[in-house]
């Protein structure tokens, strides 16, 4: 055993890399003639003592890239991915073994992209380079990244490889864009809210000088004429309403609708405005039952299903509108599961146009969805529908096909009455004045004027005032006179709530008449904490000021505050 022995020496000696002798070790044997002859081991060593620990590093430095969220990969110089870790596995979905030795861009983008090339430009230019890039997943996903590259130099400084380090922010992407959609129905709410004010201080004295017409000229032809003009004014003062909920949210007024009268209004319109080569059919049963519901509300349901369908005929087509009883139960074919068994009004809207593709027909209530160019559409108008349907109780179905036409059905409870409340006012006798001083305040001339006619013409008198400050002088000097205050919410100077205390003092017993163009639950708490009893939306008409005014010199100052005319007791009316 000596040479044992000997190779045990050697390898306690530990000699540097590249050091060890080639070692002989002898070993007795036989050959096939008896002959002893000799036999030995010739082995090669080398130390790798300070190699081990080099390994052990890059082995940790792999698996330490392995742990990271972000996906780290190196291409050669041929765009060939020479390094994968796991999260590329992860976010992409290829596997490391089939991603190495691919072309990254074949297998990121399906391709060279313009956005690829003008990043490996600045790369080659700068040395680096960061932005984002839109790519795609094994299964065909599409993803956003920010991808930071970094050019890696040999020893001698020649250009290796690129390092590219790519972070998944799709998920970032949409709720920034969700985000930033909020913000953009906050600015409509806000720009809605202003448009609306003026609007409404517009319609007021409209609908107070049609009743003022309405008295001075008796003739048929002229109160024919002017009950349109009262009418459309009204229903201008309806869609800032609509408007207003829309971008506010809300509960909307409910009352009884004849949808037949709705759907023969918007055809009457239609006739009018869509091209002659959009031929309407129009089918109406007498025995339709009818919903309950917000008029202005569907009015903008049929309206923006038949603007849709107009526009999905540019060469010209069909559109036909029907409407129908059904009732429907849990198990009604063809449909999903029914919100509410029971009768409903089915109103369908078809058309003969370019249809819907499969691949979107699920996506075309979202908000903001549209497939037109930038600019000619918002991409709000079916969601609207749907969610105004919605508020209704109701459904919506819609089925297409490409180059056959279009049907969306909106199916919306019945009520169990087959009567229908008439949104024009009665027309019953209104309440005058017995000389009674009203003092009204508001900084739009129009109205100042026009109210002080129509009160006047009514068989009261009338002081104006133009802001607060002059509501409070002139009260203060007529305080024994005045028998209410008709003041505005929104003036200069000093505004409505503002001066009501200032009125309290002079008078305790003042009874006040809040006018605004913007009524919501704010101001009506408000109200309630000044002791208020009536809020008169704008617009109002003569009407309803003259009955507010009959009701505020009638009560208690101990009643609570409540809202005259349309959308009375509701916290978004306007």
């Amino acid at each position: 055993m000596p040479d044992l022995e000997l190779l045990k020496s050697c390898d306690r000696q530990s000699p540097g890399v590249g050091s060890y002798p080639d070692l002989f070790i002898p070993a007795p044997a036989t050959d096939p003639l008896d002959r002893p002859t000799e036999r030995g081991i010739v082995g090669h060593f080398r130390d790798v003592t300070e190699r081990q620990p080099a390994e052990l590093q890059l082995q940790d430095q792999a698996a330490l890239l392995d742990q990271v969220q972000d996906a780290i990969i190196i291409r050669d110089l041929s765009d060939r991915v020479v390094f994968w870790n796991r999260s590329a596995e992860r976010i992409y979905g290829w596997p490391s073994a089939e991603a190495v030795g691919r072309d990254i861009t074949e297998l990121l983008a399906g391709g060279d992209s313009p956005d690829f090339v003008e990043a490996s430009l600045k790369l080659a230019t700068r040395g680096e380079w960061s932005g984002e890039l839109h790519q795609v997943t094994r299964d065909g996903r599409e993803i956003i990244v920010e991808s930071r590259w970094k050019l890696m130099s040999d020893p001698v400084g020649q250009p290796k490889a690129v390092l590219i380090t790519n972070t998944d922010v799709t998920e970032k992407k949409r709720l920034e864009q969700q985000f930033l959609r909020t913000q953009r129905m906050e600015s409509i709410g806000r720009l809605a809210s202003g448009i609306a004010h003026d609007l409404n201080n517009v319609l007021s004295p409209i609908l107070m000088a049609i009743h003022m017409l309405q008295q001075k000229y008796v003739d048929p032809e002229s109160q024919c004429w002017l009950e349109t003009l009262r009418l459309n004014a009204e229903r201008g003062g309806q869609m800032v309403t609509q408007v207003l909920s829309f971008a506010r949210g809300g509960p909307a007024s409910r009352t009884p609708i004849q949808p037949r009268h709705l759907v023969r209004e918007i055809v009457e319109l239609m006739r009018i405005t869509f091209p002659k080569s959009v031929q309407i059919k129009l089918s109406l049963p007498q025995d339709l039952w009818c919903v309950s519901g917000d008029a202005t509300h569907l009015h903008q349901v049929l309206m923006n299903l038949c603007v849709n369908a107009n526009e999905a005929m540019p060469d010209g087509g069909r559109l036909t509108i029907e409407a129908k009883n059904a009732i429907l139960d849990a198990s009604a074919p063809g449909l999903p599961v029914v919100p509410r068994p029971g009768p409903y009004v089915l109103i369908t809207v078809a058309d003969t146009g370019v249809g819907i593709s499969a691949s979107i027909i699920d996506k075309i209530f979202a908000p903001f969805f549209t497939t037109k160019r930038q600019g000619k559409s918002t991409g709000l108008g079916l969601s609207t529908v749907l969610g105004i349907v919605k508020k209704h109780e109701g459904f919506v179905e819609v089925s297409s096909e490409v180059g056959a036409g279009t049907e969306f059905r909106v199916y919306l409870p019945a009520l169990a009455t087959s009567r229908a409340a008439d949104s024009a006012e009665p027309p019953d006798e209104l309440p005058a004045g017995h000389g009674e001083l009203i003092l009204v305040a508001d900084d739009e001339t129009a109205i100042r004027q026009i109210c002080k006619e129509t009160l006047e013409s009514s068989g009261y008198r009338a002081l104006v005032a133009r802001d607060g400050t002059e509501a409070a002088s002139l009260f203060n000097i007529h305080r024994s006179e005045v028998s209410a205050v008709l003041l505005n919410k929104n003036m200069p100077v000093m505004d409505g709530p503002a001066v009501v205390p200032i009125l309290r003092q002079i008078d305790p017993g003042v009874k006040i008449i809040l006018t605004s163009g913007q009524v919501d639950h704010n101001l009506l708490t408000e109200t309630e904490r000044l002791g208020i009893t009536h809020v008169l939306p704008k617009p109002y008409s003569a009407g309803r000021l003259l009955k507010a005014l009959a009701a505020v010199l009638q009560a208690s100052p101990q009643e609570s505050p409540k809202a005259e005319a349309r959308g009375a007791g509701s916290p978004r009316s306007m």
